[in-house]
Formats: C-alpha cells, sequence, structure tokens
C-alpha cells in the first residue's frame, strides 16, 4: 500500500499528532456497523501506522547522530585535557 492516498498534510504532522489521527481512526472503526465502509478506513489505518513508522525512524536517526556528535565534542574535550 502506498502513503499517497492519504492526505498531503499527514507528512507535516508530529509523531503525537498523527498518533491522534491514527487513534481516531480506530474509534470510528470501533463504532463502525457498515464493515464495507470499515474495510476501506482499516487500509487508511496502515498507511497512516506506516507514515508514522517511517517518521519515528527518520527521528531515531536523527537523535543518534546528534548522539554521536555530541560523544565525538566530549571525546575531543577530552582527549585535548589529557595532551595538556
Amino acid at each position: 500500500m502506498k502513503d499517497k492516498n492519504l492526505p498531503n498534510n499527514y507528512n507535516s504532522l508530529s509523531l503525537e499528532e498523527l498518533t491522534t489521527e491514527a487513534n481516531k481512526m480506530i474509534e470510528e472503526l470501533e463504532n463502525q456497523k457498515d464493515l464495507g465502509n470499515s474495510l476501506h478506513k482499516y487500509q487508511n489505518l496502515i498507511k497512516l501506522n506506516n507514515i508514522i513508522e517511517k517518521k519515528f525512524q527518520m527521528n531515531v536517526k536523527e537523535i543518534n547522530e546528534k548522539t554521536k556528535k555530541t560523544i565525538s565534542k566530549i571525546n575531543q574535550k577530552n582527549d585535548t585535557k589529557k595532551i595538556k
């Protein structure tokens, strides 16, 4: 399933906002009585979940990169102190 069928504004939302949107979809599905309509909503929920996963992975990658830079700076400072 491609994410392209969902509204474009999902890409600009934060993880918290996307999670809220997913929770709304889940509530709608739980209250849905017409199963024919449920299939389309469930597919959209899966697509939204994929967007959330991708955004989460990107955030984890950014955090790892920042952490590596910070550790590198600390190591450089410690090395400089050892040399003196």
